[in-house]
């Protein structure tokens, strides 16, 4: 749809005509030249059809010089459908744990047991599908923190380089402490005041710079919550020595409960446990509730300024003109 910013530039259309007829009826009458013959008079009648041909056409490029010029002064601009932008009232940072241990088949899916980073995958890939409105970021731990994904509205790259993240890129140990404070670090500088992060790991913090509880305190400064997960299921049947028998064995040994435990009840948020796939989607399912994305969206029209056209059209007449006038002062 096109819309005129100033469609009343339009009623200068007709002004070089109310010029020219108000100039001509206030010329004052003169007296009559007197001439000794009428010949000069004869010559002037008769002008060829040709050239006053010429002087209509100049005449009209002058016209059409104005009206372009009118119309882009009008400013015109096409206007397009509208468009729903995100918005929000939080930043959400995501840490996902995928150290070596990820890797461990305990997690039931179909009568199939998926190792746990799949899983998790598969549940947080639907979380954030879910966050449209907030900007979600991407923290990927091992020994180190990586930001795989700042703070952004395109959740579908943030799932993307989720779901490509390989077990143990990040290194085999856990660093929960420097996951915390890398996250700590991106979303202390959003102006928002619902700053949320979400933490999942199956371990316990063995390495890194910086705590878990200190990082933690870094957040709760910060005005950030944080919601812990661990995940992991409590007991695994294994083939017994020498292929004789089955022992039942505890793959979240390591997960370090009371540490998750005292990192989200220091910042205000909760510590949520998730021992197989169903808990784990529930988890997720859960802290949607209770962080739902409640803010109206904004809606705005594309715009595409126009005006220049008529101007480029008004300039290619005026050059036309100036032809024509250079044309007929060469045959004279």
């Amino acid at each position: 749809m096109i819309v005129w910013l100033w469609p009343y530039a339009c009623l200068l259309v007709p002004l070089p005509w109310l010029v020219r007829r108000f100039w001509s009826a206030n010329q004052r009458n003169e007296a009559a030249l007197t001439v000794p013959t009428l010949q000069s008079f004869s010559d002037i009648s008769s002008t060829s059809e040709q050239q006053v041909g010429k002087r209509k056409w100049r005449l009209l490029l002058l016209w059409l010089v104005w009206l372009f010029l009118i119309i882009g002064t009008a400013r015109p601009q096409w206007t397009g459908e509208p468009v729903t932008l995100p918005t929000s009232g939080r930043d959400l940072m995501l840490a996902v744990d995928i150290s070596g241990s990820m890797a461990t088949q305990d997690l039931n899916v179909n009568g199939e047991f998926i190792d746990r980073l799949t899983v998790v995958k598969a549940v947080v890939g639907q979380f954030i599908d879910a966050r449209k409105g907030d900007r979600v970021g991407l923290v990927l731990f091992g020994t180190n923190a990586y930001l795989q994904a700042p703070l952004t509205f395109d959740l579908t790259s943030v799932n993307r380089l989720l779901l490509e993240a390989p077990v143990g890129i990040a290194g085999g140990k856990t660093a929960i402490g420097d996951a915390i404070g890398l996250a700590v670090k991106r979303l202390r500088m959003r102006p928002q005041e619902d700053k949320i992060l979400i933490l999942l790991t199956d371990g316990a913090n063995n390495v890194g710079e910086v705590g878990p509880d200190k990082a933690a305190e870094l957040a709760a400064f910060d005005n950030i919550k944080i919601y812990t997960v661990g995940v992991g299921a409590e007991e695994m049947r294994m083939p017994g020595l020498l292929g004789l028998g089955r022992r039942i064995t505890n793959p979240s040994a390591d997960l370090d409960e009371d540490t998750l435990r005292r990192v989200a009840e220091t910042t205000g948020g909760r510590y949520f446990r998730a021992k197989n796939t169903q808990e784990l989607l529930g988890i997720y399912q859960y802290i949607d509730e209770l962080e739902p994305v409640d803010q109206d969206p904004e809606t705005f029209r594309p715009t595409q300024a126009l005006f220049y056209w008529p101007l480029g059209a008004s300039l290619i007449c005026f050059a036309l003109f100036l032809l024509t006038g250079l044309r007929r002062n060469h045959a004279a």
